[in-house]
């Protein structure tokens, strides 16, 4: 059995005012928003007052409203797009963005009994936890990817530099008051940095979007229809297997039957890579722009099967949050990564027999998986 918990409430006897930060806010683009937002929500039904600050790439805003038994206030900063063409622009750009999160913030935090930051923006710990003796209320991490160790992950060759970065996070960590994590995987990871298994809880993500009956599929763009349609949504960026995936699929059309078609409904450096390398080999695919929050279930409605991956490099530090989305939609989830994340562990245990898994590096046999997709949509229908 999978231990799921949909949220860990902050206990409303002591921790009344909670403060939560996170990044990109709706109708912006982001996973770690969006569920903070669902989150705060749900904790001002509770009866907690909360003040959610968090980043909008439109005006900035401040916002109130009684919500339940409690209220939530939210701050929006007015914020350009993170910069992509270097790493040193990107590192200003955090580092100006997580000042600019907890100036906004500072008479709240002040001022909550609780506060929950997460893993994006990155590297906020090297902020909140210095300043630990400021906030009286109790610091919890919500780990949703780990920094620095995705960027380790991505780099060919080590870097003393992030190694030390790497040494003073662990020392942070080691002194905050608790942690949620999205995955047993993650619990594993984090108790390998010295923090003591007491002080971490597992709170899964779940899926942000429900599939009531009043829920209709999205269209299939012109060029899908008729074909079996495996769908990849969200972003497709530097955790996300691209060679398995680019090789297989070429495979698939180059000496097999061809019937399965890539729709990209993604952003991200790997879906472009994607599309350049598709292109380049006049495979046909389909790209288009993600959709917003409020067509999330009729887009993942629409497709025959979806497409996780997770290079094994990442397994531990970043865990794909669409695979609760997918496995709600009652729809075939094709994984490629590896069997030690807990993304195997879900749609497994979900749907065994609609569910496939295929190896970082295993091109053939993501093929191979393509043509049994194809084979069970062919299947009459019972």
């Amino acid at each position: 059995m999978i231990d799921l918990l949909e949220q860990s409430p902050f206990d409303l006897a002591s921790e009344r005012r909670v403060v939560i930060i996170a990044d990109w806010l709706p109708p912006d683009f982001g996973a770690v928003g969006q569920y903070m937002q669902m989150r705060a929500r749900a904790l001002a039904e509770q009866g907690h007052d909360v003040t959610l600050i968090g980043l909008s790439s439109g005006e900035g805003s401040t916002r109130q409203e009684k919500r339940g038994n409690g209220s939530l206030s939210e701050i929006r900063l007015s914020t350009r797009p993170v910069p992509r063409h270097s790493f040193l622009a990107r590192l200003f750009w955090t580092a100006a963005t997580n000042l600019r999160l907890v100036a906004a913030g500072f008479r709240a935090l002040r001022a909550a009994d609780g506060i929950l930051f997460t893993g994006s923006p990155p590297l906020l710990i090297h902020l909140l936890a210095p300043l630990k003796p400021l906030w009286r209320g109790r610091l919890v991490y919500r780990i949703t990817d780990f920094h620095p160790e995705c960027l380790i992950a991505a780099r060919d060759r080590p870097s003393s530099a992030l190694g030390l970065l790497l040494g003073l996070t662990n020392f942070w960590r080691r002194r905050i008051g608790g942690f949620e994590v999205l995955g047993q995987d993650q619990r594993k990871r984090l108790l390998e940095t010295g923090v003591s298994e007491e002080r971490i809880a597992l709170v899964r993500d779940g899926s942000p979007v429900s599939f009531g009956k009043d829920v209709v599929a999205e269209p299939l763009p012109a060029d899908l229809k008729g074909s079996c349609v495996l769908l990849y949504s969200g972003n497709f960026g530097v955790a996300h297997d691209v060679a398995t995936v680019a090789e297989g699929y070429r495979l698939h059309h180059r000496t097999g039957t061809g019937r399965v078609r890539l729709w990209l409904s993604a952003t991200g450096a790997g879906a472009d890579e994607l599309v350049a390398r598709f292109t380049e080999q006049g495979l046909p695919f389909h790209k288009s722009p993600p959709v917003p929050l409020e067509r999330l279930a009729g887009l993942l409605l629409a497709p025959d099967a979806h497409l996780v991956t997770l290079k094994d490099a990442f397994v531990g530090f970043v865990m794909p949050s669409k695979i609760y989305a997918c496995i709600a939609s009652g729809k075939p989830v094709l994984f490629v990564g590896s069997a030690a994340s807990d993304v195997d562990l879900l749609a497994r245990a979900a749907e065994p027999d609609a569910y496939w898994r295929v190896g970082s590096g295993d091109a053939a046999g993501f093929a191979a998986a393509l043509e049994q997709l194809a084979d069970r949509r062919s299947e009459p229908r019972r």
